[in-house]
């Protein structure tokens, strides 16, 4: 059966119209068994590729189209390579360039010039790589990260002779693109390919998407293909999964060229035959070439290499003779938690014991090792640092100092943190003081761990709706102003309201929605979104490996100079079992730090040091500030919103500021669940459950689900879910959530309810608070963690305005206020 082995997907950026699960749910609708992703100049959509395809019960095929040019970069040069990609057909409208017509070129006189001097000329060529082995995909990362290392953000190409020693385990195969910008001419290029891959690895690539000269030039390349005794392949260069997808791919391709479609002429794809073909169809095709079709499939059957088998590896943390990363960590656990813990009570000992045995069981010791290292790192640097998210469950982290806020006196959810079921590591946030602080943190993770032992994670930035309304504008030359008029109408949260339509902001600033180019723009628009557009850098997250990261994923600059990222974003790394450390810089946490350095500076040299985790608890003057809203300059609380509810809370105690944190936030006011917490709290409504199975869980919040937790503990306890599917669940409440996978966790709740015997208007109240929560459900954990830095800043404005105004000043802008008004709230309060 023919296999597919050159697809490209929207991870080409700019140059694939389909999402990677798009081009495997039509591969599996068609009944392929297998499917190769080759996006261009890396593999920034083969994480979500396999995932999909293994959830279809499909063999994802993993590979590249790489950038080459004619030419030889200077040494160490930062390469700017202006890839131009003539068009979908390897030349405009499908067609050779001039001089070129059923015939393919050698090198040229100026190419050679190019060559000898060392000059990057503008021509370039892609060569589809394939990948057959580990070794394989560890020798395309290294060529990628040494062509995107070397180059501003976005760009770079290798020159052939680079990728000498660089070709075991890789398949190549040369078409006539490859053949039409190589400097090596006809048979040349060839010649090289099989002196660098081997015969056996060198496959020359036929297509047919009903273009005259194409036929022509497959002529020539079958010739070729027999003078060099290498096999000839047929692949269709897919560019999007379904014909319908031909118009996106035309505004995508005016989109990377700056034009319009009016203008864009030879630029655009010369028809729309670059989809994923039926294997009839494609049978049909190269009827008279049936050796083409048997070699896809012999290829592909070659090509077992799979991403299951990445071989990534989380540093080893160096411990002294005699112990083991377990016993080491014992260890530092009991010193850390006698301090911390005055008395050391048997729940904190017996939560300890639990965590250690279970971190121990899944070999996770090092991780906690490595985290505390960078802690301590931040403390002998005299930089502020404390760790929130999930972490803030843990009582070893607590233990280790890595995190500040008790988990046994709050009794937070430890499985939220770690457990068996979650089948992935856990997830540690470190809060650092904004700023040239939190990059000496930075630098130095990438010094201890080396140049290709540490990066960030990317940020993959899509077209959402005002940056598709501006592009998919100016691709259908809609007047510049009418589409900054649409662009500022358009919803800017990522959640979706129903009511929120294109025809709705089309009418708001007075367009027709069913004009014929309106009717072309709404269509694009609407499937443009969620496409990525280029790589970004997430704020604080990095990945550090045993050995060269660079074999596991390609590095590249990001825009940030001394900045590297990976070409994954978190939650690919996540998925491909790859630890993120996140390193997050926060305005407050400065403030904090330039606060507490004065008030010690003044304090007694025996008196013990103030700091985060050792503030007076329950301080009467905090509360009494919270309750009449006195927040300017403190963290979190600050705001509009925050100080017209801080009066009707009242917090009397620190779990009413955990609540305070989590409760204006979008998740639960369109849940509507703001004010029924208010109401019952002030004894204006009575307590009451959507379901009595629900009253362990939701107790402490007056029966209003708050948190995230509250959320996942629902799901388990009314729909019957499991740990991993409460998982699921858990992933998609995230930012970038997939809403087709919330569709079909609805369809699973709403059964499981069923069975449960929970339905009508109990079962509608619970979907909408997880629906709701699927916008930026707050875990409680994160909550602890920010409503300590709260107490905190409210405890030193209440008792050392001075040193908290001083360091509010010095470390603005941040916050919600001008600094003269934050001048005039310290002179009321006497400073």
């Amino acid at each position: 059966m023919y296999i597919e082995l050159h697809a490209s997907s929207a991870f080409s950026f700019l140059d694939g119209a389909s999402l990677p699960e798009a081009l495997v749910d039509r591969a599996a609708s068609l009944g392929y068994p297998a499917l190769a992703l080759l996006d261009r100049d890396g593999v920034f959509g083969a994480p979500r590729f396999h995932k999909a395809a293994t959830a279809a019960g499909m063999r994802a095929i993993i590979g590249s189209e790489l950038t080459l040019i004619s030419g030889q970069p200077a040494a160490g040069s930062r390469q700017r390579v202006a890839y131009a990609r003539r068009g979908a057909e390897g030349g405009g409208r499908g067609e050779p360039e001039p001089g070129a017509r059923g015939s393919l070129p050698v090198a040229s006189s100026k190419q050679a010039s190019h060559a000898a001097s060392g000059e990057l000329p503008a021509a370039s060529y892609s060569l589809p790589l394939l990948i057959s082995s580990r070794q394989g995909y560890q020798n395309l990362c290294r060529l990628v990260t040494r062509m995107k290392l070397r180059a501003p953000k976005g760009e770079g190409a290798l020159v052939l002779e680079e990728l000498e020693g660089h070709t075991e385990g890789i398949v190549a195969l040369v078409g006539r693109e490859a053949l039409r910008g190589s400097r090596h001419g006809v048979g040349g290029l060839v010649d090289r390919l099989v002196g660098l891959f081997g015969r056996s690895n060198v496959f020359v690539e036929l297509q047919r998407h009903m273009i005259r000269e194409q036929e022509a030039d497959n002529i020539a390349l079958a010739d070729l293909a027999a003078a060099f005794h290498v096999p000839v392949v047929a692949t269709n260069g897919v560019r999007f999964a379904s014909p319908e997808d031909r118009p996106l791919y035309d505004v995508l391709t005016c989109i990377r060229h700056k034009t319009t479609l009016d203008e864009a002429g030879r630029r655009l794809s010369f028809n729309a035959e670059r989809y994923l073909k039926p294997p009839a169809q494609m049978a049909e095709l190269f009827a008279g070439l049936p050796e083409a079709l048997r070699n896809a499939e012999a290829l592909a059957e070659r090509l077992q290499y799979t991403m299951a088998d990445l071989g990534y590896r989380f540093p080893d943390y160096p411990v002294p003779p005699g112990e083991t990363l377990a016993s080491f960590l014992r260890k530092m656990t009991e010193i850390g938690a006698r301090e911390r813990y005055r008395p050391y009570h048997d729940r904190a000992r017996a939560q300890i014991a639990r965590e250690l045995d279970l971190i121990e069981k899944l070999g996770l010791a090092g991780y906690f090792l490595i985290v505390w290292d960078i802690v301590n790192f931040c403390r002998q640097q005299g930089i502020l640092v404390q760790g929130r998210g999930s972490a803030a469950n843990s009582a070893v982290c607590y233990s280790l100092g890595i995190t500040a806020v008790d988990p046994v006196g709050m009794d937070l959810l430890f499985e939220r943190f770690l457990s068996e079921e979650r089948g992935e590591w856990p997830d540690i946030d470190l809060d650092l003081p904004s700023g040239d602080r939190r990059e000496r943190v930075i630098q130095h993770v990438y010094e201890k761990y080396g140049e290709h032992g540490a990066a960030m994670t990317a940020n993959v930035i899509t077209y959402r709706g005002r940056s598709a309304a501006r592009e998919v504008g100016k691709v259908l030359r809609i007047e510049a102003a009418q589409v900054d008029r649409l662009a500022k109408v358009m919803h800017h949260f990522e959640f979706k309201d129903e009511g929120e339509t294109l025809a709705k902001h089309l009418g708001e600033i007075g367009m027709d929605a069913t004009a014929p180019r309106m009717r072309v723009f709404a269509e694009m628009w609407g499937r443009i979104q969620d496409l990525p557009r280029h790589l970004g850098q997430h704020s604080g997250g990095m990945v550090i490996c045993q050995g060269r990261l660079d074999a596991v994923v390609p590095l590249e600059n990001a825009s940030m100079p001394g900045r590297v990222v990976v070409q994954w974003d978190k939650d690919d790394c996540a998925d491909m079992g790859i630890v993120k450390i996140d390193l997050l810089g926060l305005g407050m946490m400065a403030v904090l730090q330039d606060s507490l350095g004065l008030i010690n500076s003044r304090r007694p040299p025996a008196t013990q040091a103030l700091g985060l985790w050792n503030l007076p608890q329950d301080d009467p003057e905090v509360y009494r500030m919270l309750q009449a809203a006195d927040t300017m300059g403190v963290f979190q609380v600050e705001s509009r919103a925050q100080m017209a509810t801080l009066p009707r809370l009242k917090p009397e105690r620190f779990y009413d500021i955990v609540v305070e944190v989590a409760i204006i936030r979008p998740g639960p006011i369109v849940g509507n669940m703001v004010h029924p917490y208010l109401n019952r709290r002030a004894g204006r409504e009575p307590v009451a459950y959507p379901h009595p199975s629900l009253e362990p869980i939701l107790a402490r919040t007056l029966g209003v689900p708050l948190f995230q937790e509250q959320l996942l503990r629902i799901a388990m306890v009314a729909a019957g879910f499991s740990g991993g599917q409460a998982e699921e669940l858990r992933r998609a409440f995230g930012f970038k959530r997939s809403e087709r996978r919330m569709k079909q966790i609805e369809v699973q709740l709403r059964e499981g309810m069923s069975r449960q015997g929970i339905t009508g208007k109990p079962a509608e109240e619970i979907i909408t608070a997880i629906s709701s929560f699927a916008l930026y459900g707050f875990p409680e954990s994160h909550s602890a963690s920010f409503a300590l830095l709260v107490y905190a800043s409210a405890y030193l404005k209440a008792h050392y305005p001075a040193a908290f105004y001083a360091a509010l000043l010095n470390n603005q802008p941040m916050g919600f206020y001008h600094p003269a008004t934050l001048v005039k709230d310290a002179q009321r309060r006497g400073v």
